[in-house]
């Protein structure tokens, strides 16, 4: 006949009495294990300083075993860091874009519908992009052309193209790349749309406000006549990787900055700074000999490869490899992070 009795560490201990069917004379169950050891003498609730010894012997051997696991666990390594693990995130990654572009539809309208949005009530609507770039333009131009003694109508031209490629093609997109995910936190949350539509939408949007943008360097051409040439056309390659370079800062930027809020204000003040060190309101050519670490700055090579075009003159081999080795580089960190990252992006926001 068995009884139980009740054990200080809210367990349950078994014995087996005596003169048990089972003939096991003078064997009791031990409290965790269930497996049979001497018999121990049970006095009123509680056992003898010997079951305790059984206890603390079973415990400690617990102990050791899950000890040992955790070593293991840590002589295998990261699961993060499996090669299988690696590959399945990027593929979902993979999948995510392919399915983002199918949307591209979508993408479109929300872009679209984010510039009325940021006009809305007003009479002159997106029209007010180009106003303001014409005030801007034309006011810099005077003003800076008397401080480095340029003749207008050689420095308007390159001025405007160049605020313009500036403003909107890299500061524009770098800084809205950042809160690319951020903005869009309560349809990320309602509704079950792939991440990289996020990211197209906010290239639609700054590819429209380009659009409005562009017309003051086109109507600043027209007035000096200073018309590029057929050599334009080669600027279209480099705003073909200007687009995928943005879809991936998307990727890139927007998931780090989901994760640390610090990233858009650092962001920001890289920015300010790049934009002083880069040839925009001046010309690389001001620098003579002395411009050879220009090369070294990220920004100036994708900025030649579809400024130099538009102004007449064909991008060296050398700005076009830089250029297209940072495209290729980003687009490696991009997909590494986003892979990594995408499972808690909505999470994050």
């Amino acid at each position: 006949m068995a009884e139980s009795s009740a054990l200080p560490g809210g367990g349950w201990f078994t014995g087996v009495a005596a003169d048990g069917a089972d003939g096991l004379r003078g064997r009791t169950m031990t409290a965790s294990t269930g497996q049979l050891s001497a018999a121990t003498p049970i006095i009123g609730d509680f056992p003898t300083s010997s079951t305790q010894e059984s206890m603390e012997h079973t415990s400690l051997s617990e102990g050791e075993a899950a000890a040992d696991r955790h070593v293991d666990d840590w002589e295998q390594g990261d699961p993060d860091d499996d090669p299988a693990v690696s590959h399945s995130r990027l593929r979902l990654a993979l999948a995510d874009i392919g399915e983002g572009l199918r949307l591209w539809r979508l993408a479109v309208s929300l872009g679209w519908l984010d510039i009325k949005l940021q006009f809305r009530g007003s009479r002159v609507g997106p029209l007010w992009l180009t106003l303001g770039t014409a005030v801007m333009i034309g006011s810099m131009g005077g003003i800076y052309s008397n401080l480095f003694h340029i003749v207008l109508k050689d420095y308007l031209p390159y001025l405007a193209i160049s605020m313009i490629l500036w403003q909107i093609g890299i500061a524009g997109v770098t800084q809205d790349a950042c809160s690319c995910f951020i903005n869009a936190a309560s349809s990320i949350r309602a509704t079950r749309l792939p991440f990289s539509l996020q990211a197209l939408r906010v290239l639609v949007r700054n590819g429209l406000m380009f659009g409005y943008n562009i017309v003051v360097p086109i109507g600043v051409y027209l007035i000096f006549g200073l018309l590029p040439g057929p050599v334009a056309l080669f600027a279209v390659p480099g705003l073909l990787i200007w687009a995928l370079n943005a879809f991936a800062f998307c990727l890139l930027l927007g998931s780090v900055a989901a994760r640390y809020r610090d990233i858009p204000p650092i962001v920001t003040s890289i920015v300010q700074v790049a934009f002083y060190v880069t040839p925009i309101i001046w010309s690389a050519k001001q620098l003579g000999a002395k411009g050879w670490w220009l090369i070294f700055n990220p920004f100036y090579p994708l900025l030649e490869i579809v400024r130099q075009p538009l102004t007449g003159e064909m991008p060296s081999i050398s700005v076009w490899s830089v250029a297209i080795g940072l495209s290729v580089l980003l687009w490696l960190s991009s997909l590494f992070v986003f892979s990594r990252s995408r499972a808690q992006l909505a999470f994050w926001i």
